[in-house]
């Protein structure tokens, strides 16, 4: 788990930063994180205009789901004034697209500690999730995580990676693993936060959803991008530890503590043999509860 002192965040919810019904409703649907989006779904021709409306639509709230915004890549004439003009005190954090070089990164670092300066914001005071979406940057993703002090957590962008490799993306995903595994391994090395799982794009396909995320969760992703309202609720209930297994954690931590004080570091509990890495996986459910109780 990383060190950083960041929010435990199960989903992040894009909207178009351009559609004010949406930009209004999206605050209310109880997702931990608000995405506006400058990105795919807005027009080449809006984008300029829209940078105020994410100005607009964050300024004065308090409380409530994370403030972030998707910029534009960073080889695009939009990326760096994305920056200059949206960042001030109404964000929390920034989404960067398609990143798939250390030196992608460390450019949009130096654009965005600039607009801090210029926001009257600390430097590296907001956060900054990277998606990777491309098989340049699933390759990077090791040397990208470990590359920074600023960024939180990597992000998976499956549909941009199936059209970059001209996957074809079913529902048992499983073109899908090995990009997994080296976001999860990535995000590890570099001490970050759990990756966060790519989007579904079946909006009304519940079960696809929710075997989507359970497959993230089992290669340690922490979240899910979500581009819907009604996948919000079934993200959390992928990602937030169940009564049951937090009850059970609790039981593991607090059996394996009374055998070791008489000297044994192994045990069985209800059947399953436990040891040191079964209690600190037990700690980690119990810290996460934890986490999220606290947000």
């Amino acid at each position: 788990m990383s060190a950083r002192s960041v929010s435990a965040i199960r989903s992040f919810l894009f909207t178009p930063a351009n559609h004010e019904r949406r930009v209004e409703k999206v605050f209310q649907v109880g997702a931990d994180a608000v995405i506006l989006d400058l990105e795919d779904a807005v027009a080449n021709a809006e984008k300029e205009a829209t940078r105020t409306k994410v100005v607009e639509a964050f300024r004065g709230r308090s409380g409530g789901p994370k403030r972030y915004v998707r910029i534009n890549s960073v080889g695009t004439p939009y990326c760096e004034q994305d920056l200059a003009l949206t960042v001030g005190p109404w964000l929390d954090g920034v989404v960067l697209p398609k990143l798939e070089t250390v030196e992608g990164l460390k450019q949009v670092e130096a654009w965005l500690t600039a607009a801090e300066g210029a926001a009257g914001l600390a430097p590296g005071q907001l956060d900054l999730v990277g998606i990777v979406e491309t098989a340049l940057g699933v390759e990077s993703a090791q040397a990208i995580a470990t590359a920074s002090q600023r960024l939180s957590r990597l992000a998976f962008g499956g549909g941009d990676y199936t059209l970059d490799l001209d996957y074809q993306w079913h529902a048992d995903e499983s073109v899908l693993a090995y990009a997994r595994a080296r976001l999860s391994h990535a995000s590890r090395i570099g001490n970050l936060e759990p990756p966060v799982d790519t989007v579904v794009l079946q909006i009304n396909d519940d079960d696809r959803f929710l075997a989507s995320a359970q497959r993230g969760r089992e290669f340690g992703f922490g979240g899910k991008l979500c581009i819907h309202p009604s996948q919000v609720p079934l993200t959390h209930s992928v990602y937030t530890p169940s009564d049951a297994e937090i009850e059970h954690a609790r039981a593991v931590v607090a059996a394996f503590e009374r055998a070791e004080a008489e000297g044994l570091a192994s045990i069985q509990l209800d059947g399953y043999f436990i040891d040191y890495p079964i209690v600190y996986k037990s700690q980690r459910v119990l810290a996460l509860a934890k986490r999220l109780q606290a947000c």
